[in-house]
């Protein structure tokens, strides 16, 4: 099952071509309801469909997300990237963005005046059904409710501003996206061996498997639900392989008129173009 947030304010359900209103027909204000319920939502796949998907246009999944957490550096080869000399980190590197500083599937990423440095970085995003504490990476699993993509889009040059500090770069409004839905069918997908790809106007430029990853799915959740209560609704992007803009030798930033596509099995392709900001 796909959930959906579409036509501003509705709760969806689909199977990528019926789509079922879920705030019409189960009276679901916003994405937590059906999160929290997915087995309701599911029931009420039921009869003649609402819409059609390629009648709505989508929203982002959780537009109202009150957490969303990243992991930086979270594949072992982008660790290798930065030549440091460091080993393998022993704890995730975490950083936090705004609900803001994402656009939906199909609406445009916006490079803002101020730099010409926008980045892409193609992730794969936990998102939480069942809230909880200290939770054991045993049952970690338990408390996601379906997982989906993320342009974890950035302004390189104003992540640099601070010794320590990458909220300035991390947070520009429209800077990236989320979408286009929620899976919650993880049936036929392995977590531990997902593969995901990022495409900049068709070419290729990301692509490893989440087996690469130092921090699993389950490690990041036991983590980050350590300090702080993780509840219905929050958002953890798990990290991006090599292969963004920056690393290229001259950098490959994005530009008006690009269209960037990240895609995972079994969460389908994740598009935006590229605009300036008006």
């Amino acid at each position: 099952m796909k959930l959906i947030t579409f036509n501003r304010t509705h709760v969806g359900a689909s199977d990528g071509n019926s789509v079922y209103d879920l705030t019409k027909r189960l009276g679901y204000a916003n994405m937590r309801a059906a999160l929290g319920n997915p087995g309701a939502a599911k029931a009420a796949m039921t009869g003649t469909p609402d819409h059609q998907f390629d009648e709505i246009t989508l929203e982002l999944p959780v537009p109202d997300s009150t957490r969303i957490y990243c992991i930086g550096v979270n594949y072992m080869n982008r660790n290798e990237e930065y030549k440091d000399g460091t080993a393998a980190p022993a704890y995730p590197s975490v950083f936090v963005r705004n609900p803001c500083s994402f656009v939906a599937h199909d609406q445009a990423l916006e490079i803002p005046p101020e730099s010409d440095q926008l980045d892409y970085e193609g992730e794969i995003v936990l998102v939480i059904g069942k809230p909880g504490r200290r939770i054991g990476q045993a049952s970690a699993m338990d408390h996601v409710a379906g997982l989906t993509l993320m342009n974890e889009g950035t302004i390189r040059d104003w992540v640099r501003h601070g010794k320590f500090n990458v909220t300035p770069g991390k947070n520009w409004d429209k800077s990236g996206s989320i979408g286009p839905w929620i899976e919650t069918d993880l049936t036929g997908i392995d977590v531990n061996d997902m593969q995901i790809e990022t495409r900049v106007n068709g070419e290729l430029r990301q692509s490893d498997t989440t087996a690469s990853m130092a921090f699993p799915f389950a490690r990041i959740i036991d983590y980050v639900s350590t300090f702080g209560t993780l509840e219905c609704g929050d958002l953890i992007a798990t990290g991006t392989p090599t292969g963004a803009g920056a690393r290229f030798d001259p950098p490959k930033w994005l530009k008006p008129g690009d269209v960037v596509e990240v895609s995972a099995h079994g969460l389908g392709t994740l598009r935006n173009s590229v605009r300036l900001e008006p």
